[in-house]
């Protein structure tokens, strides 16, 4: 049986794609930091409820120690290891200018070290099992192109360090695709663009309170500019690439970093 970790899985993307490959029948841990242990009980019991078994673990992902652990215990109770999602991930709505380097240092280490942490740690895992495997990270549009606000006063908020992680992110996904391809290990990516998530609804109330605008403005206006459907994305889109990144579909892709974003890019 399948069995895969998901980083971040309390909320949001994470725990759409908890959900996403319980349906797919596979067993999942699933991860956050401690404060948000409450939501990832309630997680837990929606994958149970799939018929699926589920871990839950409170565990910093900068901490090599406690995600080493986290994939002990995992394969300890479930047997195997085979899909790590290291999806957890923080953006801090604050311009440039006004980013200091303990704030940069916190993005840099949460979604870039973060994700090699839990790469290696799968991958020395999938490794001994010797029978390959999937690492999924989380990267973003913002890794492709800057993220801009049309319509808005200002044209960015919080993306530079939050896209430059992304670009790290982009770059240790191709950079271990091709390290790990003689284990028969794929490493792939997914690249969001505007999604309803906790994450969005940061950025758009840190907005709402600058340019004077009422909630859900500042996102609406942003995805109606910039995506082709005018629509935001929603965890189940992002899940859904996940899923087929994790199945037999896409057995012979890695070092991609595919984009979900209702028509940006392009």
């Amino acid at each position: 049986m399948p069995v895969a970790i998901v980083t971040g899985a309390s909320r949001g993307i994470g725990r759409a794609v908890a959900l996403r490959l319980a349906d797919d029948g596979m067993d999942v841990a699933i991860n956050d930091l401690p404060k948000q242990a409450t939501l990832l009980e309630k997680v837990k019991s929606e994958v149970e409820q799939k018929g699926r078994k589920c871990l839950c673990f409170a565990v910093d992902v900068v901490n090599e120690g406690q995600v080493r652990d986290m994939v002990k215990k995992t394969v300890e109770a479930f047997g195997d290891l085979s899909v790590m999602v290291a999806n957890a991930g923080i953006i801090i709505p604050k311009s440039m200018m006004d980013t200091d380097l303990g704030e940069f240092s916190l993005i840099m280490n949460v979604n870039v070290m973060g994700t090699f942490i839990c790469f290696r740690e799968a991958a020395r895992q999938m490794i001994a099992q010797g029978k390959g495997g999937r690492l999924i990270g989380a990267s973003s549009l913002a890794a492709h192109r800057p993220v801009q606000y049309p319509n808005l006063l200002i044209q960015s908020h919080g993306s530079t360090p939050y896209a430059a992680s992304k670009w790290a992110v982009r770059g240790l996904t191709q950079s271990m695709a091709y390290d790990l391809a003689e284990h028969k290990i794929n490493v792939n990516a997914y690249c969001p663009g505007p999604v309803d998530t906790p994450m969005w609804e940061q950025i758009d109330e840190t907005l709402a309170k600058e340019q004077g605008l009422e909630k859900g403005v500042a996102f609406a206006k942003s995805v109606e500019a910039r995506c082709g459907f005018k629509r935001p994305s929603v965890p189940d889109d992002i899940a859904a690439m996940v899923s087929f990144l994790a199945g037999p579909g896409s057995r012979n892709i890695t070092g991609q970093a595919l984009i979900v974003d209702g028509g940006i890019a392009y």
